[in-house]
Order: structure tokens, then sequence, then C-alpha cells
């Protein structure tokens, strides 16, 4: 199932046309796309059952083509959650030793940003993160590898923004910060369900800047995967339903490029993984 944020409401998307969960259901689940992702098994299980009709003026391959009307899948998440160094290729770039355990830091809800967003570049230092973004379904502490599957409502595109001369600058770098400015986190198109996936944690990711591809890379290539992020998280922090957890970059990143290089305003930057969708993110 695809679930996506359509002018504000949650709306499942077929390739026949667009199903509006609060309307199609009688009520019987939430409009507001982040009460949407709490029951979205539940909404699954409905979809597959009353096979409710789509309406065809708004059909997947059109917002595709044009993702103006939707907005981030979650629209304020509790908890961002990001990983840095999850790909040996992108810790060989920066030069930086390989984490023995994860490195995360966070990003603020004020940075999401929809799949067809502009980004407003704050610095000429802005840089590109194409990642896997996991979003929370059913929250809880102390998961086990073996149960996180069970634990995720979908899966989207992310873009983790970076403003490197911020973040790096002075003795103790600015991740957060650095990472947050407005629109700096661009997700979507739409969350796809985990069923939707042959295997979920193997997935390739593409990013493309205008016309050149700069990155990439494949999720089976992640230091840590998704299993051991949800149980290393869980284990300090309570997960909740509709928090997102950006799961790192692979190689490609502008920063590290000799010489460097870095978004411009007009530029296009296209992030892609299989399964999933495109954002299409126009820097301004």
């Amino acid at each position: 199932m695809k679930l996506a944020n359509l002018d504000g409401r949650a709306t499942i998307l077929t390739p026949h046309g667009s199903i509006d969960v609060e309307s199609a259901s009688g009520g019987r689940f939430p409009s507001h796309p982040d009460a949407a992702v709490a029951c979205v098994a539940e909404i699954r299980d409905w979809l597959a059952t009353t096979q409710p009709p789509a309406d065809p003026k708004t059909t997947l391959a059109a917002l595709t083509a044009d993702p103006a009307r939707l907005g981030p899948p979650v629209t304020h998440p509790s908890q961002i959650f990001a990983v840095g160094l999850n790909y040996l290729d992108h810790s060989a770039e920066t030069g930086l030793t390989v984490p023995e355990s994860p490195l995360v830091f966070t990003k603020f809800p004020s940075s999401l940003a929809g799949p067809g967003a502009d980004i407003p570049l704050p610095a000429p230092t802005c840089d590109w993160e194409i990642e896997l973004v996991v979003v929370i379904g059913e929250g809880g502490r102390d998961i086990p590898e073996s149960k996180a599957l069970d634990h995720i409502a979908g899966f989207c595109v992310g873009q983790d923004i970076s403003e490197r001369a911020a973040q790096m600058k002075g003795a103790t770098p600015q991740f957060s910060l650095a990472k947050s400015h407005r629109a700096f986190t661009p997700i979507g198109p739409w969350l796809t369900t985990p069923d939707e996936l042959d295997d979920p944690y193997d997935l390739a990711l593409t990013c493309t800047l205008d016309s050149d591809t700069v990155q990439t890379g494949h999720t089976r290539d992640m230091i840590f995967d998704i299993p051991a992020l949800i149980s290393h998280l869980s284990s300090v922090c309570e997960l909740r339903p509709a928090d997102l957890i950006l799961t790192g970059t692979p190689a490609g990143v502008g920063y590290s490029r000799t010489p460097p290089r870095y978004l411009t305003p007009g530029s296009v930057l296209r992030s892609t993984i299989s399964g999933l969708g495109t954002l299409t993110n126009t820097c301004v």
C-alpha cells in the first residue's frame, strides 16, 4: 500500500486513482497523515477486504509527474533520528573512522518538506545525502532485532541536506542545527508498506544533481542494518508512531569531492529508491 499526504489528508494511492482514507472508511480511520500512520496495518487490512473505489482524477502517474499536491508523509513526528557514517564507502570518502556502534544525531521536525518542495539555500556550502527513511508504526522500548519489522509502518525516500560550513565549524560539530534549516529534510513521495517490497532491506539508491549522477548505493551495504538500528534506538528511547529514522547515505556527497561541489540556486536534486519513488527538489 502507498499512503500519501495529499492536500493535507491521508490518501491511498493506486495505479487507478486515489482513495481518501477518512471519507472512504466512513470516518473509521483518521484524515491526518500522522494519525493514519499509527493505524497503517488496520488500513491495509481494510483496503484488502473492502476494495473501495478510487478517484480516477488523481492517479499515481499524475502525482509522480507533478508532486506539488503531496506533502511529507509524516508532518509532525515526535522524533527524527539520523544515522551518520552508516556505509563503508561514505566513511572512507570522509576519512573518518568506521563507528563501532550507530552514530546517531537528530534533525528537527520543522525541517520536513514534501517530495516536490523547493529547498532554500542559506549558504553556498549546502550538500546532498540521499537516505532510506524508516517510518515507525508501532512504538516501544527494547525492541529485539527479530521483531523490528513488526514495528515499521513503511519506508520512504529522504534527503539529509547539510550546510557543511556550519556543520564543521568549531571544535564540536553542529550536526543537528546544520541539517535542520527550512526544507532540509524532504521526504516522500509517499509511505510504502513493507509488503509491497520483495526485500525491504535490499533497495537501490540513486541521487542525481541536474544531469549528473552523484550517488549510487544499496541499502544492503549498511554497516548497521534496519533491525539493528531499531533495536539500538529503542534500547535508549521509546520509539513512537510516526517517528522517522534516516538510515545513512552512501558515498558521493559534495564536500568530499576535489574540489568540493555544493548545491546552487536553480539546481534540481532527484533522489530515487527502488520500489519507493522519487523526490524532485529544486534549490532556490
